[in-house]
């Protein structure tokens, strides 16, 4: 084995052994994609390509949250490595969707909008997203009922259904709407107005606070 390889095999050892004894704790987030590349692409130095992926999608979050177009579109990210990255942001929902863990509570309109950005960011797509809360205002969970352009869209008596059966799956007392502009920005557009209006009136037949 060349010099330069037992390098590379040395480096990727060490991260994999910090990792078994210390967990993420002390991590740079290059070095958690960096982590995350090692399995997908085999004998080969992919520190500088987690660099370049956090730089390019300005942070951890950024990347989980790129497409697999854009991820591909990386010079030295293939199938398999950007698969595994859409996988890690898939696991990481379900998990968040299942896990028992403290509600977060929404005392004021900024909550809800914190919560989106945190939990929920978007990227470069703009959506309506439906936010299901219990009678102690805790977040029970998040649905995106569209994605893109609001101006203009309609909603059918089908769309007011499902979302009504999803607050009753999640047991919801009341529903928050958030509309979503890219880069993070949220809005109270008309658009986004005009649509919680439609879903108010089958809501409150069922007693839903929207």
């Amino acid at each position: 084995m060349a010099e330069a390889d037992r390098t590379k095999a040395g480096h990727r050892k060490r991260l994999k052994e910090r990792f078994k004894k210390t967990g993420l704790e002390g991590f740079h987030d290059y070095e958690v994609i960096e982590l995350l590349l090692t399995y997908a692409i085999p004998r080969r130095d992919v520190k500088p390509l987690a660099k370049e992926l956090i730089r390019r999608f300005r942070g951890f979050m950024g990347v989980l949250e790129a497409k697999k177009e854009e991820l591909t579109s990386i010079k030295g990210i293939g199938k398999r490595a950007a698969a595994l990255l859409l996988l890690l942001r898939e696991i990481a929902q379900a998990y968040l969707k299942e896990s028992p863990i403290v509600k977060t509570l929404v005392k004021r309109p900024l909550d809800a909008v914190e919560f989106i950005r945190r939990a929920h960011p978007g990227g470069a797509a703009e959506r309506l997203l439906a936010i299901y809360l219990n009678t102690k205002n805790e977040i029970l969970g998040v649905d995106t009922l569209h994605e893109g352009a609001l101006e203009g869209m309609k909603v059918s008596p089908a769309d007011v259904a499902d979302v009504i059966g999803r607050a009753f799956r999640h047991n919801a007392r009341s529903i928050i709407f958030v509309h979503s502009l890219p880069e993070g920005g949220v809005s109270a557009a008309e658009a986004g107005k005009g649509l919680s209006k439609a879903f108010q009136k089958a809501a409150s037949a069922v007693d839903i606070i929207i």
